[in-house]
């Protein structure tokens, strides 16, 4: 299997067991989808040839990069050209011929458009920049041309792409994204120390969910601002007062970032410390009094304006099983997670392998909201603050049961009496 590919697998984006020879699984979606702009760049390729002298595609692997709507594939693919046998075309007969192509697709509201191409002769296996050999990746279907009809508005949508998103693949756009988007304060520990909750003793129903009770508010976006320490302590506290009191509102996250000043705001933040803010302060104002703006204000909390109030916090249990029993007793619970897989995901159940996504390593906050099965795979139900354009509507699906990505190692939450 490619190293790509391999990564892939680790990160949990291609579970499931080896699939049946030539046929794609359902759980491997996430690399089938460099099917369609494959398939369209080998339309390109064989644009103007003739029937018997159009090539078909070997193996291919890619990288893609994501940006709203638009979807950036850079692929290696080897393309296989038929031999050559006729007279007025060949002088001698030339045998099949191997050619490896490095392409870049863009696939931008259903549409695609080729923007580079270069091809040449290889064998037939596809090396990457240091040399490495990649060995076939799946067997690609060869039929059906996808459509071509672009338009201008297209070209102007590809420009906006690319000036804004158009960035490299290496350590310096991983370095951004956890720069920008995770909280490195949460390597550093629990923070303000939090008395251990009494864990519940009845065991938890086979799935739970609670954003279908009412619990949950629809899912924000911190923007490119590391504050997600505080959408993950807002949103168990909205769940706990909803519990509490019966009414849901939508917090405000803005009021952490300005007001705690034990926390550093967009640089991260750690629950254990908002808590305390919390109660430091009186409480909560809502999201319409006290909008986000994703950066550091100054604070202009109001006593006369908190909605909601705290009156402790509590640290729970690693055991999942615990967790999940908790969860669907008390409420959603503020979770703090290892994000390396998160930055790939777009949807099913992640499940990447403890070396490449270590729980010492936790870098990001969010919040637990539900758990149950998928063909037989336990799942905890994750609400992240990337906007509901990302992943599934908002929500990351996580393996359950395995301790994946530090998931129970800093599980905690507000307690409203």
């Amino acid at each position: 299997m490619a190293p790509w590919l391999q990564l892939l697998l680790l990160l949990g984006l291609l579970p499931g067991a080896a699939p049946a020879p030539n046929k794609p699984r359902a759980a491997g979606a996430q690399a089938w989808e460099l099917l369609e702009p494959a398939r369209f760049a080998l339309e390109m390729y064989n644009r103007g040839r003739a029937a018997g002298t159009r090539a078909a595609l070997g193996a291919v692997h890619g990288r893609v990069r994501r940006a709203g709507r638009g979807s950036l594939y850079s692929l290696k693919a080897t393309l296989v050209e038929p031999p050559c046998n006729d007279p007025t075309v060949c002088q001698l007969p030339v045998s099949k011929k191997t050619l490896l192509c490095s392409f870049e697709v863009l696939d931008e509201l259903g549409k695609h458009m080729l923007l580079r191409r270069d091809c040449g002769p290889v064998d037939t296996k596809i090396t990457d920049d240091k040399n490495e050999t990649f060995s076939s990746f799946l067997p690609l279907l060869n039929k059906d041309p996808l459509p071509q009809d672009f338009s201008v508005k297209m070209a102007s949508i590809f420009k906006e792409f690319v000036t804004t998103y158009n960035r490299t693949y290496d350590t310096e756009e991983e370095e951004e994204f956890r720069t920008i988007y995770l909280n490195p304060l949460l390597k550093e520990g629990p923070g303000k120390k939090m008395r251990l909750a009494q864990s519940v003793s009845d065991l938890p129903p086979p799935e739970w969910d609670w954003r279908r009770k009412g619990a949950v508010t629809k899912v924000k976006d911190q923007g490119m601002c590391g504050s997600c320490w505080a959408f993950s302590v807002t949103g168990n506290v909205e769940g706990q007062w909803f519990l509490k009191r019966g009414t849901l509102l939508s917090l405000s996250e803005q009021e952490l970032l300005d007001c705690d000043k034990v926390d550093k705001a967009c640089l991260g933040g750690l629950p254990s410390n908002a808590y305390s803010a919390i109660r430091t302060l009186g409480g909560l104002e809502t999201e319409d009094d006290y909008s986000y703006h994703g950066h550091l204000q100054t604070c202009s909390f109001s006593a006369q304006k908190a909605k909601v109030y705290i009156n402790d916090s509590v640290e729970l249990s690693q055991n999942e099983q615990k967790l999940a029993a908790w969860l669907a007793k008390k409420g959603p619970i503020s979770v703090a997670i290892n994000a390396f897989g998160m930055q790939f995901y777009r949807h099913g159940i992640s499940h990447p392998l403890r070396p490449l996504c270590s729980p010492w390593l936790i870098d990001h906050a969010v919040l637990l909201v539900g758990y149950g099965n998928r063909s037989a795979t336990p799942f905890w139900a994750i609400k992240n603050s990337w906007g509901s354009d990302w992943g599934e509507e908002g929500y990351y699906y996580l393996h359950r049961g395995s301790g994946a990505c530090g998931v129970n190692v800093m599980a905690s939450s507000a307690v409203v009496d």
